[in-house]
Order: structure tokens, then sequence, then C-alpha cells
């Protein structure tokens, strides 16, 4: 993983000084706070127009805060994404989710964390769930939630378009963690999680 915080993009985060003042009011926020962010605000209109989208995805989900950890990890490992996986790896810690849980979503895991895993790979391998995959995940999450899944997946890979397009470099407090404390490796016997 590239944690280095340097870029040589054409497209860099803006810095305060360049900071756009149609929205000067979300600098304060959330978009000021995150370089993947501060690359969005480039197109301020875009920015103003994801904040509500933003905020369902990450604050109301109906997947709640440990499921939809779940669910960007293993759509930032399917992308590629250094700045997602780096950045989601050190929110999923944050929420108490061990660092073996963690690696198994690079695999396969049994349980739900399996469910969850194999839903996001059919929504990038072939754009929708099957049926028998969408029943199993709204018995065991509700239906809610399952479309919760399908548009935080739709979501982080709008950003991975423009965080891999841009090289956006992994914000320093996350690139430090995870130069300090790099995953440790999952032990042989972690297959997953059903809660």
């Amino acid at each position: 993983m590239n944690v280095s915080p340097k870029t040589t993009s054409r497209c860099r985060p803006l810095t305060d000084e360049d900071w756009p003042t149609e929205i000067a009011d979300m600098k304060a926020g959330f978009a000021g706070t995150l370089n993947v962010y501060r690359t969005m605000a480039h197109h301020p209109a875009l920015l103003k127009a994801w904040a509500p989208l933003r905020h369902h995805i990450v604050k109301d989900s109906a997947l709640g805060a440990v499921r939809s950890e779940l669910v960007i990890l293993r759509s930032a490992h399917r992308m590629g994404s250094d700045y997602e996986w780096a950045h989601h790896v050190s929110r999923a810690r944050a929420l108490g989710i061990s660092d073996a849980r963690i690696q198994a979503m690079r695999e396969l895991p049994d349980g739900e964390d399996g469910l969850i895993a194999r839903a996001v790979d059919a929504l990038f391998d072939s754009f929708q769930l099957p049926s028998n995959l969408e029943c199993l995940l709204s018995a065991a999450i509700g239906t809610k939630a399952v479309i919760d899944l399908m548009a935080t997946v739709g979501f982080y890979f709008v950003l991975g378009y423009i965080l891999m397009t841009y090289g956006t470099p992994i914000d320093d407090a996350v690139a430090t963690e995870m130069t300090e404390r790099p995953l440790t490796e999952p032990s042989d016997n972690y297959r997953g999680s059903v809660a």
C-alpha cells in the first residue's frame, strides 16, 4: 500500500488558501478535513450536491456502522484504492473491528461478513445482486440495509474513480497510523463473523 502523503497530480487537494468561496461554509466540516473532499472541491457544485448523500451513507445507513465499514473495505479492496482501504482500516479499528476481521475482507470470510463480501463482489462483477443472494441478505440484514449496501458500493466506487485518477494522497494522520500500526496478518483459523 502506498501511504505517501505526496502527490504530483494536477488536481491536488485544495489548500485553505485556494478553497472556493461558494463552498466556504463546507471547509470547517467534513469537506475540509479529508483529502478526498479537498480534491472534489475543485468542483464546488458537485461537492455541495454530494454532501446529503454522504451524510446518509456515512451517518444514517440502515447497515449500521460496522457493516458499512465492511462493505467499504471490500469495495476498497476490489477497486485497489489504497486511500479508501487505509482510511477505512482506521475507521474500522476505531469501531473495534479486529485487524483479523479487517484482513478477512480481502478474502471470502464465513457468515454474515462473507455474505457482505459476496454481495460487493456481485455488484463489481455483474452490476446486480443475484436473486438468491439478495434473498439471503434481506433475511439477514433487511431490505433497507441491502439497498444501502448497493448505494454504499456505488458511492465509494465514484470516490475511487476520483481518488485513483488524481492520485489523491492518504491524509497524514492515516498514513502515519498505517506506517506505525500496519495491519496484522489474520490467524489461520479466522474465517469471519456472523455478527
